[in-house]
């Protein structure tokens, strides 16, 4: 592959945020392994570990890709410093369209397991195992467990040819979920790598301080600039917003949940235009608007939010601010009760859609991978 062709585009990534509070917070003598399917042939890889939302600083003793140390500096052992991403030297590995890669990461050390994200789909699992298996080519089944928790690692680049591209999905927990996999699997074969940027339980305009609620992740104005550090993305599809709708519910009844917190469809709006759109447009981006999903029998459904989630819909159908619309609503909504899921598209809790619903978001992207 001429070099003069080629250029650095992402072929893999997540977000960072803050790990759910539980009574251990700590590893040692860990190895964590992340299969990651190759969108993309290529000649060099590099890679960004992300201690983002940690408050002190992280060491990953050992990285590997497969049977090859990842560097930093030319050193094989990196320490991640707290509120802070770091990117590993380029490396040269190749690889083609379709390759499974593990990236393993051993932890030798108490180390402050902050910095992650919890993902789900067909190509999001993980796994951890007790000791030092950075190296090996199998993990030991009685010491190993799956998990889909990815901790500190950000993001995977690949040098290929310059016609390959990303598209950056940028979302909540229904982002977090298996659409963008889905995606992933239809766009493999062409010139496009799909980059997921999302947080379980994330809002637009506003973020929890407790360690009840931490995990549901930074604000929209915090998580944006930085998730947004994505080589060769030309577009980005924003679902976000519904966790602004449906998480008051009074200090009554949630002491971090005040009524104070529910913005007016015109605040989300001016929200979506100021942190997302803007700043998008100015990266040279095309800006894609996600319809938000049904929430009719969540149990904080109510007629008033259902209206907010409408109107806000209408607006990001009509806007001209976007490039265009992907009417997620639309693909998974009921014909007969369109507040609601169609049969078989609800995961049960009336908010998050079930696998065949998901498939059905990721061909509703279609028509941006041409």
């Amino acid at each position: 592959m001429n070099q003069i062709d080629t250029k650095w585009v992402a072929c893999w990534g997540n977000a960072t945020s803050i790990t759910n509070r539980t009574e251990a917070t700590y590893a040692k003598n860990l190895t964590l392994r992340y299969p990651i399917r190759m969108c993309f042939s290529g000649s060099m890889l590099r890679f960004r570990f992300s201690n983002l939302t940690g408050t002190e600083p992280v060491t990953l003793t050992k990285v590997f890709v497969n049977h090859t140390p990842i560097t930093f500096g030319g050193e094989t052992s990196v320490t991640l410093m707290p509120g802070k991403e770091t990117e590993s030297d380029a490396i040269s590995y190749a690889v083609n369209r379709g390759d499974t890669i593990n990236v393993s990461i051993y932890l030798a050390d108490f180390t402050q397991m902050n910095s992650g994200t919890l993902i789900t789909g067909p190509l999001s699992k993980g796994f951890y195992s007790y000791g030092d298996y950075a190296e090996a080519d199998e993990l030991p089944l009685d010491l190993t467990r799956h998990t889909n928790w990815f901790y500190f690692l950000n993001t995977v680049d690949v040098l290929t040819s310059a016609e390959n591209r990303a598209i950056v999905c940028f979302g909540d927990s229904i982002t977090a979920q298996s659409w963008p996999d889905y995606l992933a699997q239809l766009a493999l074969g062409t010139n496009t790598s799909i980059i997921r940027r999302a947080v379980s339980g994330t809002r637009i305009l506003r973020q929890y301080d407790c360690i009840t609620y931490q995990a549901y992740g930074l604000k929209g104005a915090t998580r944006f600039p930085i998730e947004m550090n994505v080589a060769g993305a030309t577009d980005v599809i924003i679902q976000h917003g519904i966790n602004d709708i449906i998480h008051p519910v009074g200090r009554d009844v949630n002491p971090f949940r005040p009524w104070s917190d529910l913005p007016t469809v015109e605040e989300m709006q001016r929200g979506v235009e100021d942190i997302y759109v803007k700043p998008a447009k100015a990266m040279g981006l095309k800006v894609w608007s996600g319809t938000l999903l049904p929430i009719y029998g969540w149990r904080t459904y109510n007629e008033k939010r259902d209206a907010m989630r409408h109107a806000f819909n209408e607006w990001l159908r009509t806007s001209p601010i976007f490039d265009g619309c992907i009417d997620f609503d639309a693909a998974v909504r009921s014909a007969a009760n369109p507040k609601a899921f169609a049969d078989g598209f609800d995961s049960g809790d009336h908010l998050h859609p079930s696998e065949r619903a998901y498939e059905a978001m990721a061909q509703a992207c279609l028509s941006i991978l041409a």
